[in-house]
């Protein structure tokens, strides 16, 4: 089938499970084709009036020079809860961290794994205020405004030089439908997140969280149980934030 992902290598499988061994944990991730959402969502008995709604915002410049830099700023609106932003670093090597930052609350190392490839992430995640962040993509109030100030010195490390958070543009938003499952046949707790886009494009992204000493085993058991439902495990990965950021980036820059 074209579009299908090459699987890693013995030696990228080393390496992704040495990289794992660093972090606090690891995710697996899979996105569905878009000609397969209607038998997933089917296949694994999800609910939309289930889901919970949220709102995706990023931050960037039109040229996404932040992204370029490896950084990412987001904040999310999220139902019957309060709001959240990050500022994530990726990829990363954990050893390279300052050891007061790799302690710090909030600060968490993950290792994202899909077919065909794997990164590595520092994501430094607060609490912010609802109305807060809707006014800051409204341009009420500056971007600054939600984001802490451990979050404003960690994005001043690593952002380009001369580039603040009052540069960016805000980017969003995404309409987000996620639901959390634990199907008893797999034993385990899964996400399942519909990115609803502007463009009217969708990504269904399936996920489930474990220790770097399970990966193995739970990747195994968890494309077991999706194939037996259905779900499609080979084709063409895309990343939600990077769809994101092409799609107002080019909105961004049109005349």
């Amino acid at each position: 089938m074209a579009g299908r992902v090459k699987r890693l290598s013995p030696e990228e499988l080393t390496q992704l499970l040495e990289l794992a061994q660093k972090a606090d944990g690891v995710e697996l991730k899979l996105t569905v084709p878009a000609s397969d959402h209607r038998a997933a969502v089917v296949g694994l008995g999800l609910d939309p009036l289930e889901a919970q709604i949220r709102q995706v915002y990023f931050f960037d410049t039109p040229e996404l020079s932040l992204n370029a830099a490896g950084v990412v700023a987001r904040a999310r609106r999220i139902q019957g809860r309060p709001a959240d932003t990050v500022v994530k670093l990726r990829p990363v090597d954990p050893d390279t961290l300052p050891g007061h930052l790799r302690t710090a609350p909030g600060l968490t190392v993950e290792v994202d794994a899909m077919p065909g490839g794997y990164v590595c992430s520092a994501s430094l995640k607060a609490r912010a205020d609802a109305a807060t962040v809707q006014a800051v993509a409204l341009g009420k109030e500056p971007a600054k405004a939600i984001f802490s100030k451990a979050q404003r010195a960690f994005f001043a490390q690593h952002a380009p030089e001369g580039l603040a958070l009052g540069d960016l543009a805000v980017l969003g938003p995404i309409f987000v439908l996620k639901q959390n499952f634990a199907p008893k046949k797999l034993g385990r707790r899964m996400v399942a997140e519909m990115w609803l886009y502007p463009s009217g494009a969708r990504i269904l992204e399936l996920s489930t969280k474990c220790t770097a000493a399970d990966a193995f085993q739970v990747a195994a058991e968890t494309r077991l149980f999706l194939e037996k439902r259905g779900v499609e495990l080979d084709g063409k990965q895309e990343t939600k934030t990077k769809v994101a950021l092409t799609y107002f980036s080019k909105q961004l820059r049109s005349p």
